[in-house]
């Protein structure tokens, strides 16, 4: 008798005693300007009156399986977002813990995928899935098993987590989630980063506005050098980095024409690129084939708004690629330049994170082969904060911007480049 009631009661416990299943919890579906709730069988996220992305459609259904589909096409961002539960306190579901759900890629052709946690205020961890999402597409549902670890970082406090789970879409594309829980004692069975290797280990960009563009820009990296090297033309001066040096090639044109063409400069710049994007390309080809005397080199301010990554951990990215360039190009001196200020104002997150970068960067400096540079004072205002004359969008520069850039190199490179 007394075994029939303890099964009993057994069964009326919550599932969260070995795992936590988030059917109940509410289903925010939202795009980058706008949010609806999921309380029927679909809904569409309403625009705005004067949209920023006016052909973007974000969409979500039930199906009587109880299986979630979002669709999304032209959008910064998709979210199905379980919301609005109590706070979980995930702690004791950390050791062996994980996050499992059946996936069903409709199409990702020209979308891109993540998985994420949001732990709190101003902490989100997320998962990048573009490569493996394509790779899954139109081969049904597939289970897919994490460990809860992957969302977690040292120092996060899973006491409270506001939103458990979010499944975001970029571009264009439709996907399929089911039987979502989260267990405490889980066989994790597919792969994701290590956060503290993530900044040293090579990787191609992945998201899915990049992903159409950036292997074709880098076989076209590869053939202007070649191009330098077949007419007997030395590079002397090679810039690396994000979108902030592929902009010479844009708003900065008029400044490297006047200040760098004469040395045949090369800007190996790439949009989006992390400290691991660059290492990847350095590995693949684009700093052979030349002997510059200086490399300009500026990354890591992408680790910073894609991740809020640790900055010792994108200072360790930012080494890694010194260490290749010093292996590539032995003889060639480094320009590393601290990162530029981003954000409108100094008290900006972003702003202050970066600065915590900056403060460890000249200990990757010797004065010698490789040299530290911090310009971030001729971009901005006295009192910090920037002008949209010179930062337009409080992160890339505009024309004047890259000549005060580049003016502000002159000196620094006189002794550099001299014979």
């Amino acid at each position: 008798m007394k075994s029939l009631l303890l099964i009993a009661l057994l069964a009326l416990l919550p599932l969260g005693a070995s795992a936590l299943d988030l059917k109940d919890w509410q289903i925010a579906v939202t795009d980058f300007e706008g949010e609806a709730k999921l309380v029927g069988d679909r809904v569409t996220v309403p625009k705005p009156a004067n949209p920023r992305v006016p052909n973007s459609h974000v969409a979500a259904r039930r199906g009587d399986d109880g299986a979630l589909t979002l669709q999304f096409s032209n959008s910064w961002i998709a979210q199905l977002r379980w919301q609005d539960g109590p706070p979980l306190d995930l702690r004791p579901y950390l050791a062996e813990g994980t996050i499992e759900f059946d996936l069903n890629v409709v199409d990702l052709a020209h979308g891109g995928m993540k998985f994420k946690l949001g732990c709190g205020q101003d902490c989100e961890r997320k998962i990048p899935f573009l490569f493996a999402g394509r790779e899954l597409a139109g081969k049904g549902r597939q289970h897919l098993s994490f460990a809860l670890k992957c969302f977690w970082r040292d120092g996060d406090d899973f006491s409270a987590v506001p939103v458990p789970f979010a499944l975001e879409g970029t571009g264009s594309g439709e996907v399929q989630i089911s039987r979502l829980r989260i267990s405490k004692q889980g066989k994790a069975a597919t792969a994701c980063p290590d956060y503290r290797t993530q900044s040293v280990t090579p990787q191609r960009l992945q998201e899915s506005w990049a992903v159409d563009w950036w292997l074709p820009r880098h076989e076209q990296k590869l053939a202007e050098i070649k191009a330098h090297r077949e007419a007997g033309r030395r590079v002397d001066l090679v810039f690396v980095g994000d979108s902030i040096t592929q902009g010479w090639e844009n708003e900065g044109k008029a400044a490297w024409a006047t200040h760098f063409a004469k040395h045949n400069a090369v800007a190996l710049g790439f949009g989006g690129d992390r400290t691991e994007n660059l290492l990847w390309r350095l590995q693949n080809g684009e700093l052979d084939g030349m002997a510059p005397k200086v490399i300009v080199v500026m990354i890591g301010t992408n680790n910073t708004g894609e991740r809020m990554e640790e900055p010792a951990l994108t200072v360790a990215g930012t080494r890694a690629n010194l260490e290749e360039i010093k292996k590539r190009q032995p003889q060639a001196k480094v320009l590393l330049l601290a990162l530029f200020p981003r954000g409108e104002k100094p008290d900006d997150p972003t702003r202050r994170h970066n600065a915590r970068i900056n403060a460890l960067l000249p200990t990757l400096a010797d004065g010698k082969q490789v040299v530290f540079l911090d310009i971030g004072k001729q971009l901005s205002n006295p009192d910090g904060t920037l002008s949209k004359d010179i930062l337009p969008d409080w992160l890339h520069l505009s024309p004047q911007g890259y000549e005060i850039w580049a003016r502000s190199l002159e000196a620094p490179l006189a002794p550099l480049l001299a014979p």
